[in-house]
C-alpha cells in the first residue's frame, strides 16, 4: 500500500458526498474522515522511525515537463498525516449542532481541502507540491465566501489575494530550481543536491518564504489572518488555523531550508526578529481584544511565531519542538475555536465583556475550557509545554536575548488567556449567560477527545517525539554539513 490511497481517498470521498441528502450528508462525511484516519493509522502501525521514506509512490505524471507523481511518508511527514487526519473528523463533529445550506458541497469541500494539504505533506516533486498548496486553497476560499460572516466577501478577497500572490513566488521558485537540475526535473533530492551561488538561493530563499510566511503566518504577512479567522465559518476557521497554516511551517522545514540553505544563513536573523516582533506584537493587541475568536486569532500568532523562531535557530531541538508544536497548536486551537463556536451559537454573541458564570450552569462545558486553556498556555504536563520547552530551547541555543523576548509568549499567553476565562467562566451569571445550556452529544465527545489528547501528549510525548525524531535530525545534521562546508 502507498501513499496515494491517502491522497485520493478524500478526493473519492468528497464526490461520493455529494451523492448525498439532508442529514446523512454529515454522517457521510464523517465516515469517510474516520475511514482516512483508519488508513493513517494503519501507516503509522507499520511506519519504521528512522529517516528514510516510506509508502512511496513514483510514477511519470507529466513527463515532457520533467513531472513525477512522488510521494512519500517519512518521520517529518507522519506527524503533519497525523495531525490532518486526526483534526479532519473532529472539525467534521463540531458542525452537527449546525445548519449549513447547501451542506454537501460544504461537507465535499473540507474533504477536498484535505486531500490538497495531505497532498503538500507527503509530496516529493516540486510540481507536485505546488498542485496540493493550491488544491487546499480553493475549497477554503469558497467555504469562507459562501458560509462566511457578514464581511465575508471582502475578506475572502483579500485572504485569496495574499495567499495566491505567494503562491506564485513560490512557483517562481520552482521552476527556477528545475531549470538548475542536470535533467530539468521537479524531484526535491534533485533540488538538494544543487549548488547554486549565494544570490542564487537568496532569491529563491525569499521565492519561498513569502509563500510560507503569508501562509503561516509571520509578522508583517499576516494582516490577512485575524479578519479572515473571524469572518470564517467555524469550521473553516479550525480547517485554517489547526491544519492550513502548518503548510507553512511544513513549507520551510521541507523545501526552504534544505534548498537554499546559503540564502537561509543569510536571512536567518532577521526572519528570527520578525517572528519575534510577531510574538510581541500579537500578545499585546490579543489584550485589548473583546470578539473571543479573534482573540483566539492573534494567540494563534504569537504561537506560530515561537515555532517560527524555533525553526530557524536551526537545531534539533528547536525543529523538534516545532514538530510536537504543530500537532499540539493544531489540537488546542480546535479547541479553543469550537469553545467560541459553543459560546456563540448559544448566547449570539462572542463579546468577553457581556458573559461571566458560565460555570456555575455548565459545569461540563468549564472544565474543558479550563484544560484547553491550559494546554495552550503551555502549563507543564500539558501538551503546549513540551514544544515551546523545545522552540525555547533551540532560541535558547541561537541567542539568550532573543529566547528571553520569544519566552514572553508564555507569559503574556497565560495573562490574556486566563482573564479571558475569568470573564467568561467565573463571577455571577447574567440575564445572557443564566440559561446558557452545558455541552452535550457531539460537543461533549469533541471536547473530551481534545482534553484526553491535551493532557496525553502532555504527560507522554515520547511516541510523538519518536516518530520525527531520526528524520529530523538526519535532516538537520545533512544541511548543517553543508554550512560547514559551505558547499552550497
Amino acid at each position: 500500500m502507498t501513499v496515494s490511497i491517502l491522497l485520493f481517498l478524500p478526493v473519492v470521498a468528497a464526490l461520493l458526498v455529494l451523492l448525498f441528502k439532508n442529514d446523512t450528508v454529515k454522517h457521510a462525511a464523517l465516515f469517510f474522515a474516520v475511514v482516512e484516519l483508519a488508513v493513517a493509522l494503519y501507516f503509522l502501525a507499520g511506519f519504521v522511525p528512522d529517516a528514510s521514506v516510506q509508502y512511496g509512490v513514483d510514477a511519470p505524471w507529466i513527463p515532457q515537463m520533467g513531472v513525477h507523481f512522488t510521494a512519500g511518508i517519512d518521520g517529518i511527514s507522519m506527524i503533519m498525516v497525523l495531525l490532518s487526519t486526526v483534526l479532519v473528523p473532529l472539525i467534521i463533529l463540531t458542525t452537527y449542532k449546525h445548519q449549513h445550506k447547501n451542506a454537501k458541497a460544504f461537507y465535499a469541500l473540507i474533504l477536498f481541502m484535505q486531500a490538497g494539504m495531505l497532498t503538500v505533506f507527503t509530496a516529493l516533486d516540486g510540481f507536485l507540491f505546488y498542485v496540493g498548496w493550491e488544491a487546499a486553497l480553493i475549497p477554503i476560499y469558497f467555504i469562507c465566501a459562501l458560509w462566511g460572516g457578514g464581511n465575508r466577501i471582502r475578506i475572502t478577497i483579500k485572504f485569496f489575494i495574499y495567499t495566491f500572490a505567494g503562491s506564485l513566488f513560490m512557483l517562481l521558485g520552482i521552476i527556477y530550481l528545475a531549470l538548475q537540475t542536470p535533467g530539468g526535473i521537479y524531484d526535491l533530492r534533485s533540488f538538494n543536491d544543487l549548488n547554486l551561488t549565494l544570490t542564487q538561493q537568496s532569491w529563491v530563499f525569499w521565492a519561498f518564504f513569502v509563500a510560507f510566511a503569508i501562509k503561516m503566518p509571520v509578522f508583517p504577512f499576516h494582516t490577512w489572518q485575524p479578519d479572515t479567522y473571524t469572518e470564517a465559518p467555524s469550521a473553516g476557521t479550525m480547517m485554517l488555523s489547526g491544519i492550513m497554516l502548518k503548510m507553512g511551517i511544513y513549507g520551510v522545514i521541507r523545501w526552504l531550508i534544505p534548498n537554499a540553505p546559503a540564502g537561509f544563513l543569510q536571512w536567518q536573523n532577521l526572519v528570527i526578529i520578525l517572528a519575534i516582533i510577531g510574538i510581541v506584537y500579537a500578545s499585546l493587541i490579543a489584550f485589548n481584544q473583546k470578539d473571543g475568536k479573534r482573540l483566539v486569532a492573534y494567540s494563534s500568532i504569537a504561537h506560530v511565531g515561537l515555532i517560527a523562531a524555533g525553526i530557524f535557530a536551526w537545531t534539533t531541538q528547536g525543529v523538534q519542538g516545532a514538530m510536537i508544536q504543530m500537532l499540539s497548536h493544531g489540537i488546542n486551537v480546535v479547541g479553543m475555536f469550537f469553545i467560541w463556536d459553543i459560546i456563540s451559537r448559544r448566547l449570539n454573541t462572542r463579546d468577553i465583556g457581556q458573559m461571566g458564570g458560565i460555570a456555575k450552569v455548565a459545569p461540563h462545558f468549564s472544565i474543558a475550557f479550563l484544560i484547553i486553556v491550559l494546554g495552550t498556555v503551555a502549563l507543564p504536563l500539558t501538551n503546549g509545554f513540551v514544544g515551546e520547552f523545545l522552540l525555547l530551547k533551540g532560541v535558547y541555543n541561537y541567542n539568550i536575548w532573543f529566547a528571553a523576548v520569544a519566552g514572553l509568549t508564555i507569559i503574556f499567553g497565560a495573562v490574556y488567556m486566563l482573564r479571558m476565562y475569568k470573564n467568561v467562566m467565573q463571577g455571577e451569571t447574567n440575564e445572557l449567560t443564566a440559561i446558557f445550556a452545558d455541552i452535550s452529544g457531539s460537543e461533549k465527545l469533541v471536547l473530551g477527545i481534545i482534553c484526553v489528547l491535551i493532557i496525553g501528549i502532555g504527560v507522554y510525548p515520547q511516541p510523538i517525539l519518536h516518530i520525527s525524531e531520526a528524520a529530523v535530525t538526519n535532516l538537520v545534521n545533512t544541511v548543517s554539513a553543508k554550512f560547514a562546508a559551505g558547499k552550497f
